[in-house]
């Protein structure tokens, strides 16, 4: 009998204290990793969409970012999933297909069960980029040079099996051509930096990194990896449009996501609050002046976007 008693006093104390924290949630600062450098176009939208965290009316208090970069993502996202604290303090950007395709590859500490979704705030389609002074003019004069030089194309990306990667090999593969995919440190800035100083003849980057570029008179962009053309971007053509059987599984998602294992009033929260501080409409304002695409959508649609994500890319990856 006591044993009982001692039990389902232990059972109610649980409950009123995991009540108290999510009414007093979040009572400190909290921080944002993000797994890619300063000034690349995670980072970026990261600062944006986080900006009115402190507000009233979102949590109450604001959201610092950190950068850990480095592999691609692989750096930040392994040390969320083994080292980073499961308290709802500790956030992280994801970045699909990125870490879902890296985790089907092998080599990392994580996969979706490591993580819970919150949020996702954006979807940014990957494009081909070349110098403004490029003779390349569109993706018939790129694959034609390809072909006449195979292996000979240099061109950036943001790493290894990030949505940079992926449409390259699904450029590659649907124009039957090899060319030199080089993966830089630093993510997509470093990778854009490349295309700009001429170190490569091309690169696949952001739409977002690649319309702030343009703008400012630094590149032309060739085509967009989507299924349509971007309102940010009406005049450039699909790959479809010109040819190449290229989808937008390379689609750059990104979002808010928290350790598995942190206490799931804190997730409800969380999920309760984020997706209604990205509609702000000062976010909405600055992402629109950065050229970045948002594409707000709650908890639960982002349990089902990476689990139908997880899939493609297995097929996907498995046929590249």
């Amino acid at each position: 009998m006591m044993k009982n008693w001692i039990a389902g006093a232990a059972v109610a104390l649980m409950g009123l204290t995991g009540g108290a924290m999510a009414q007093d949630y979040p009572d400190r600062p909290l921080m944002m990793m993000v797994s890619y450098g300063a000034g690349g176009a995670t980072d970026f939208q990261a600062r944006i969409v986080t900006m009115t965290a402190g507000n009233e009316d979102a949590l109450g208090m604001p959201i610092a970012i950190i950068n850990k970069p480095g592999a691609g993502g692989r750096v930040g996202w392994n040390w969320f999933a083994t080292q980073a604290d499961a308290d709802g303090y500790t956030l992280g950007a994801y970045n699909v297909p990125h870490f879902i395709a890296q985790s089907i590859k092998g080599g990392v500490q994580y996969s979706t069960d490591s993580f819970e979704p919150i949020a996702n705030w954006g979807a940014d389609p990957a494009v081909f980029v070349v110098a403004a002074d490029s003779e390349f003019n569109s993706m018939d004069d790129v694959v034609a040079f390809a072909k006449e030089n195979p292996g000979k194309l240099t061109f950036s990306g943001a790493g290894l099996f990030v949505g940079h990667h992926i449409a390259a090999l699904q450029i590659e593969k649907a124009a039957g051509v090899k060319m030199a995919y080089i993966p830089t440190k630093g993510g997509g800035a470093a990778a854009m930096k490349a295309v700009i100083a001429g170190e490569v003849m091309g690169g696949v980057n952001n739409l977002s990194d690649a319309f702030r570029a343009q703008e400012a008179g630094n590149v032309k962009i060739l085509g967009v990896a989507d299924l349509e053309r971007s309102t940010f971007l009406p005049d450039v053509p699909t790959m479809k449009e010109q040819g190449l059987d290229v989808d937008n599984s390379s689609v750059n998602f990104r979002g808010v996501m928290v350790p598995k294992g942190t206490p799931p009033e804190v997730i409800e929260r969380l999920a309760a609050t984020v997706p209604a501080m990205f509609e702000n409409s000062r976010v909405a304002k600055k992402m629109k002046a950065g050229g970045s695409p948002m594409h707000i959508m709650t908890r639960d649609e982002v349990i089902e976007m990476w689990a139908a994500r997880e899939q493609t890319l297995k097929e996907l990856l498995a046929g590249l």
